[in-house]
């Protein structure tokens, strides 16, 4: 149980929660007040800003984006998380109990790791709590819904394969586990919960109607406010208070901390234990928290996602599938308009066309690749969106504005000045093509882009890590485009770059010779 006595005022929540227009005393809700959050969000790295954009768009809150890159925070009614879990740009969600901007570590790790201890008993465990529970509540809701409703592949299907983002993150998790996993025993494995509740569902991109999800959060805030049970409880079917069980992942980064993320782990996790009485389990865990230490900043915080939101779309994985949220970044960067006609010449998997067509109906998108293994996995995806859209709601089935073709990047069938966006993920001539095979590619697909693009308003997003060669080839076709901005990325420990790119007027054919 968490003591309300020990609960200490939230002054960077509250200051979060002010920036977002909920008011000083939107993170430690008030009595009687309407339950809010501020919630924290894992982004793309280098798209934060995109990620503030779609907040303040989608759902009125503004955003603070974190000095760790790759995080935003922003404040929202608890109501809103239905909403929140629809964002498009955001990979993980997570509940901040308290953020400290400038927290003081002991040089020595004994006293230093006494310290993070002593924290656990003092944060504002409370309210946070409630909005994780309010947050399982609505994936046990939609768990149910979609037993009556027809089950897409994408929902039989466990998607293990991220693509080459997902590596170095996956092998820091592991070692916290690892440690945490020393300090509190893990339940046997006949002991684990059968009940455990499964992933939220729009990060399979089962969404529900808005209005009955609002409705539901709602009758939620309220059955929350008026419940007897302690913060971090569970009811049983039976009425009896289920105990939890849990796991600490610590990420930290700087080199000025006398202690690892494993000892961190370690310590903080053995305090939580200790403080709620919770059974520790790294991996059948009801409740993940969250200690992110970014030199002096420190954020405490429980997860609201159990997998990446950015795998709503793909079923079918190739070697280097992109994510869903990088995806929407190098869209939302090129400002698609009605009726634009967006082609991805080098679609793989067709991350970039799905993506376009699910958040952009109103425009056609095209896809393309030389490799017949690559157009049959984006046909599969393709497939399973329509089966998807089908699920929910049958008798509306439109389809999605999307084709998808097997054709040379070189040579397209696409009339000149036909299309307004090129967006697509170029070779980086690691896992596909060669370094040596983008010195003569590259060139030869900037001059094609350009003929299909619109002269005078057409615009490519492109991807690439191979910045040297893409640079070069660039200079080549200064006549026909402009950079307009550079995106610096991190895709799966790669330092890439995505650059917008702006068609000039003049004609392209009228240097074809040159090639």
């Amino acid at each position: 149980p968490c003591p309300g006595s020990l609960c200490l005022p939230q002054p960077a929540m509250a200051e979060a929660a002010g920036d977002a227009g909920l008011g000083p005393g939107a993170g430690p809700a008030q009595e009687g007040a309407e339950l809010a959050a501020v919630i924290g969000a894992t982004v793309p790295t280098g798209f934060e800003q995109t990620a503030a954009e779609e907040v303040q768009e989608k759902l009125g809150s503004a955003s603070r984006i974190s000095r760790d890159r790759g995080k935003i925070y922003f404040a929202v009614p608890a109501r809103s998380l239905p909403q929140v879990h629809r964002l498009r740009s955001v990979d993980n969600l997570f509940v901040v109990v308290e953020e400290f901007k400038d927290y003081q570590f002991k040089e020595n790790k004994e006293d230093a790791l006494k310290d993070l201890e002593d924290l656990v008993k003092k944060l504002p465990w409370t309210n946070p709590l409630k909005v994780w529970e309010l947050n399982n509540s609505l994936k046990k809701k939609k768990t149910k819904r979609k037993k009556h409703n027809f089950q897409s592949p994408a929902s039989k299907e466990k998607l293990n394969g991220g693509g080459e983002e997902e590596g170095a993150e996956q092998k820091d998790t592991n070692d916290q586990e690892d440690c945490a996993q020393n300090t509190a025993g893990v339940e046997p494995p006949g002991s684990q919960d059968p009940e455990k509740p499964q992933g939220v569902a729009s990060q399979n991109g089962e969404e529900e109607e808005e209005d009955n999800e609002q409705l539901d959060a709602r009758d939620e805030v309220q059955a929350s406010s008026g419940s007897g049970t302690k913060a971090g409880d569970v009811q049983t079917a039976e009425g009896e208070a289920k105990v939890l069980k849990f796991r600490v992942t610590c990420n930290r980064a700087g080199d000025k901390h006398s202690f690892t993320s494993n000892e961190a782990a370690r310590d903080f996790g053995g305090a939580v234990q200790e403080h709620f009485q919770w059974k520790a389990d790294m991996t059948n865990f009801d409740v993940e928290v969250l200690l992110n230490i970014h030199n002096n900043e420190v954020v405490v915080g429980i997860a609201l996602t159990e997998e990446s939101l950015h795998r709503r779309n793909i079923t079918h994985f190739g070697p280097t599938t992109l994510r869903s949220t990088l995806a929407y970044g190098m869209l939302r960067l090129c400002d698609p308009q009605p009726t634009d006609i967006i082609v991805d010449p080098m679609c793989g998997t067709g991350a970039i066309p799905i993506e376009g067509a699910a958040e952009w109906p109103c425009c056609y998108h095209i896809a393309g690749d030389n490799n017949p293994q690559a157009v049959k996995r984006a046909a599969n995806n393709i497939c399973s969106l329509l089966r998807k859209n089908e699920s929910k709601d049958s008798s509306a089935a439109l389809g999605v504005p999307l084709d998808i073709i097997q054709w040379d990047i070189c040579n397209l069938p696409l009339r000149t000045g036909s299309v307004d966006i090129v967006v697509t993920d170029m070779p980086f001539g690691k896992r596909i093509g060669s370094k040596k095979k983008n010195w003569d590619l590259y060139p030869a697909c900037l001059m094609e882009m350009g003929r299909i693009c619109t002269p005078g308003t057409g615009r490519a997003v492109l991807l690439t890590q191979d910045k040297k060669c893409f640079a070069k080839a660039l200079s080549r076709v200064g006549h026909i485009w402009r950079r307009a901005q550079t995106v610096w990325v991190n895709v799966g420990g790669l330092h890439a770059a995505v650059y917008l790119l702006r068609r000039t007027w003049e004609r392209a054919e009228e240097r074809r010779s040159f090639w």
